[in-house]
């Protein structure tokens, strides 16, 4: 059974539809972006599946043992969310919340955990750092560890490279996309189709309903790319 099922799913706010029709799956180990013009729902449902909001309609099933607690999530950051006093070891250990229970501590095997994802990411040397005085690519490293320590199975990414520089983009997508290679299970959300036909398995493009679903190598013969061809630079704004 697949990790992630939506059937004839419908997302938006009050009762006020965004996007309808969403039929698709995600199964262990593919990497799936969802692409769509700005206000298509793609937030909205990657909140839905998260759990967050609920469906207007149609329903979202987990399988193949994932339950929400094994969900990793780097969501859009704030402007607030940049300048959190906080030390990016506090942040990373944050990430372990979930497996903490009603304990007020962390234990030995969660401190390790946080650890082993901080070399991960290659930000065990800016353990003791205020995460608000790092850099924008340094920033993403500490949030995709924080998450990691919350999953080894599934990774919700939402537009992730905001803000970030050409270079550091780059090597964030090849970040993550190691991170699939070594098993881990991917949904990202891309406003450059290019890039996710670059690094992802399966290819989710939303408007008002879906415009498509399937592989990459689908996609590029479909009429969801050839509307995409049609916009400015390869970026859907």
């Amino acid at each position: 059974m697949a990790y992630i099922t939506c059937d004839q799913v419908a997302v938006g706010y009050d009762g006020h539809i965004i996007s309808e029709n969403i039929q698709m799956e995600v199964n262990k180990g593919d990497y799936l972006c969802i692409v769509g013009e700005n206000g298509a729902g793609k937030s909205t449902l990657m909140k839905t599946i998260l759990n967050l909001i609920k469906p207007i309609k149609g329903t979202i099933t987990m399988g193949d043992g994932l339950t929400l607690s094994e969900i990793g999530y780097l969501p859009q950051q704030t402007a607030i969310q940049k300048e959190f006093p906080a030390s990016v070891k506090e942040i990373v250990l944050s990430g372990t919340l979930s497996k903490c229970g009603l304990r007020p501590f962390y234990t030995k095997r969660e401190k390790q955990l946080a650890e082993e994802n901080m070399k991960r990411m290659e930000i065990w040397d800016l353990r003791k750092k205020c995460y608000r005085n790092l850099s924008g690519g340094q920033q993403q490293r500490v949030l995709l560890a924080r998450a990691l320590c919350a999953t080894s199975k599934l990774l919700l990414l939402d537009e992730p490279v905001t803000g970030l520089d050409p270079k550091v983009t780059k090597e964030f997508y090849q970040l993550v996309k190691r991170l699939n290679d070594s098993g881990i299970t991917i949904i990202m959300i891309s406003h450059d189709v290019k890039i996710a036909l670059t690094y992802a398995s399966h290819i989710l493009h939303v408007g008002k309903k879906q415009l498509f679903f399937g592989k990459k190598e689908d996609y590029i013969t479909s009429d969801a790319w050839k509307m995409f061809q049609c916009t400015e630079g390869g970026i859907i704004e």
